[in-house]
């Protein structure tokens, strides 16, 4: 297995074979619990206006931000905080179509090239470096999305590296260090100050957990567009 590091769009759209597709600020932190909590399906997708037509002709719920922000007529914006205030039993058994800026392009972008896709974030890090294992696939492109996917961001890249260093013993990965840095970063402080309702301190408690479920978010194709689910070894 030859792993590869890449980041933001530019680097989703340059993948082959297997892509890993990382977004810890929030799109995959809030795929995962959403997953975790039982959904029914989990419908990704990069227009808003289709994921609207998705609430209102399907009955999916529309989870999703545009610029950080709850898109107009969506039931949730991309935080785990308002998830977990929600709770598993609200959304067990719900459809979900989900809209981010970063994350959820990237997949876009990567599925154009690539046999397997995978959406990842700290909390389901250790389970897909288990499957990625066991798959064996030729490649692996690890690609860190970043702010909007345009500009690099430390939670993603330290992520990436945290997934690199589970499928690669010799490469090193200081988990304090990477926190320090994600941290001392605008893209947790925006959160830490609390001056913005959709930004609220806790998202970051969920985001920066690892390893707390025991599945990959593996990247489908069905009839009604490109599903996120959830596979175990």
């Amino acid at each position: 297995m030859r792993i590869y590091r890449k980041s933001l769009l530019s680097g989703a759209a340059d993948c082959s074979n297997t892509a890993v597709i990382v977004d810890v600020f929030r799109a995959f932190t809030c795929s995962s619990m959403l997953l975790d909590y039982g959904v029914e399906r989990l419908i990704l997708e990069q227009d808003p206006e289709k994921a609207l037509a998705l609430k209102k002709n399907s009955g999916y719920l529309a989870l999703g931000e545009i610029g950080g922000v709850i898109v107009p007529g969506f039931d949730f914006g991309n935080s785990p905080t308002e998830i977990a205030e929600a709770g598993r039993e609200f959304f067990r058994g719900k459809k979900i179509v989900q809209r981010t800026s970063a994350g959820v392009r990237g997949i876009f972008s990567a599925v154009e090239n690539c046999r397997t896709v995978y959406a990842a974030a700290f909390t389901t890090a250790k389970a897909l470096a288990g499957l990625l294992k066991k798959e064996n696939p030729q490649q692996v492109h690890l690609v860190a999305m970043g702010h909007a996917g345009e500009i690099p961001t430390p939670e993603d890249e330290q992520c990436a590296a945290y997934i690199h260093s589970l499928l690669d013993p010799g490469f090193a990965y200081d988990h304090a260090s990477a926190l320090a840095e994600i941290f001392s970063h605008e893209s947790a402080q925006k959160f830490l100050r609390g001056d913005k309702p959709h930004f609220p301190p806790a998202d970051l408690t969920w985001c920066l957990q690892r390893d707390i479920f025991p599945f990959a978010m593996k990247v489908f194709t069905g009839p009604e567009g490109i599903e996120l689910r959830g596979v175990e070894l």
